[in-house]
Parts: structure tokens; C-alpha cells; sequence
């Protein structure tokens, strides 16, 4: 019995257990993508896809979250979890530069050679409670 007490004890120390210095590092962080888009004609056959690299943000770091022992949850332990996510979203129109049509022949003419694609990213981020997705 005094085993199983100590190990709870040590479970419990450890689940509590933070850092001071411990800080909530949640950013907005640039990074690239590659997209391809195709395009097909009213009969739905494909007329040309697109790709490019595109500059995007993303949502990175790191939020506090705790686990501690509870009598009131049903698991014994009440959980608080943060998660990195944005804040706010940006649509912006972005430029494929590298079209082909069906062959895999490179098109040069005007408005075939270009797609213009919506695509929304992170303008902020921060920490906020996992799963919750009512904002």
C-alpha cells in the first residue's frame, strides 16, 4: 500500500509539475507551400492544371495546458489544453505561374499561362482552448 501512495504521489508531482520560466510562444511564422490547381471544361475533361510555390503564414509554437488530479471529472483528472491556432484569417488572391495543358506542354499565352487561386492563412495567432472552435 505505501508503494501504490508513493507512486500516486509521484504520478501527481509530476502531472503538476512546470516550469517558471515557462512561456506561451504562439507566432505567426512565414513559410511556402506548393499548390496545384486544375482546371477542367463544361464536358469535364481537363483543359490545364497549375502550380507554383506560394509564400503563406502559418501558426506555430507552443501553449501552456495542464493536467491535474480532480474528484469532480468522471476521468479523475481535469485537463486544460491550449492550443496554437489563428486568430484571424486573411483571403488573398495568389498568382500559379507554371500551367500545362493536358500533354504537359507549358502554355504561353495570355490568360492560359497564369491562375489566380483564393486562399485564406493566419494573419494572427494565439493560444486558445483546444477544441474550441466556436469564435
Amino acid at each position: 500500500m505505501l508503494a501504490a501512495g508513493l507512486a500516486l504521489a509521484l504520478v501527481v508531482g509530476l502531472l503538476g509539475a512546470r516550469a517558471d520560466n515557462e512561456e506561451e510562444a504562439c507566432e505567426t511564422l512565414p513559410s511556402e507551400i506548393h499548390i496545384v490547381k486544375e482546371e477542367f471544361d463544361e464536358l469535364g475533361r481537363l483543359s490545364r492544371t497549375c502550380n507554383g510555390d506560394i509564400a503563406v503564414n502559418k501558426c506555430e509554437g507552443a501553449c501552456t495546458s495542464q493536467v491535474q488530479p480532480s474528484v469532480i471529472t468522471p476521468t479523475g483528472f481535469l485537463k486544460e489544453c491550449y492550443c496554437c491556432r489563428e486568430s484571424f484569417l486573411r483571403e488573398r488572391v495568389v498568382a500559379l505561374t507554371h500551367c500545362y495543358n493536358p500533354d504537359g506542354v507549358r502554355l504561353t499565352a495570355e490568360g492560359r499561362s497564369t491562375m489566380e487561386v483564393k486562399l485564406r492563412e493566419p494573419a494572427d495567432c494565439r493560444c486558445f482552448k483546444c477544441g474550441d472552435y466556436s469564435r
